[in-house]
């Protein structure tokens, strides 16, 4: 039967996430030295080739995702872009401690919004929506490895809400580039809506060099 190849990667890193900020649509490109560090990552591991990159508008995202594919070129996804956090935007936990709002979203409940940003209802609609049109996409033209270059809070959606073994959004936590491989089987697809996740990825290349041997 034949099966498709998923693989979803985090972006590098930016002042943002270095400073503990809450970044979402906030453009910030990625700091020299994550630049760096993704080219050492794929120095010492190996990032596969692919037939299609899908990344987020986001600077962040298409920079990494041209450090990790350099010889494809890049379908950005709108949608793909990460939460929008509204008034929390560029502050961090310890600025919005005493913040009513920011407590009553820290709670969890799937309709909370920080005030003028996104719900986390309307943030798992968006991504399941984008993402099952893009699978759908891939399987109808039979393009068989797909890479995903986008932000933690998308991947860690799309893995709590498709993958196998079913696990809540905090197991599927990832450094930056770095993330999981994924296995599509048309019929469990169509059937259920499930992708099996096989391994993590990238491979480094003494694991690549083993699998060849056995």
């Amino acid at each position: 039967m034949k099966t498709y190849t998923l693989y979803l990667f985090r972006h590098g890193l930016t002042k943002g996430n270095l400073n503990a900020q809450y970044i979402g649509h906030t453009d910030y490109p990625l700091t020299s030295d994550s630049i760096q560090a993704l080219k050492n990552i794929k120095a010492k591991h190996h990032y596969p080739e692919v037939d299609a990159v899908f990344v987020s508008p986001l600077k962040r995202a298409k920079q990494s995702a041209d450090i990790m594919f350099p010889k494809n070129n890049k379908i950005v996804i709108d949608d793909f872009i990460e939460y929008n956090f509204g008034e929390f935007e560029e502050l961090t936990a310890e600025d919005l401690k005493d913040n009513e709002d920011f407590q009553n979203w820290l709670r969890g409940d799937i309709n909370a919004a920080p005030p003028h940003g996104e719900s986390n209802a309307r943030f798992v609609q968006r991504i399941c929506a984008v993402f099952e049109k893009v699978i759908n996409g891939c399987i109808a033209n039979s393009t068989e490895k797909i890479a995903i270059v986008s932000h933690a809070g998308v991947l860690m959606t799309i893995l709590s809400c498709y993958g196998l073994p079913e696990a809540p959004m905090a197991h599927w936590q990832m450094d930056a580039g770095y993330g999981y491989k994924l296995r599509i089987t048309p019929s469990l697809w169509m059937k259920a809506n499930k992708i099996e996740v096989v391994d993590t990825a990238p491979q480094s290349l003494e694991e690549l060099r083993v699998k060849s041997e056995e």
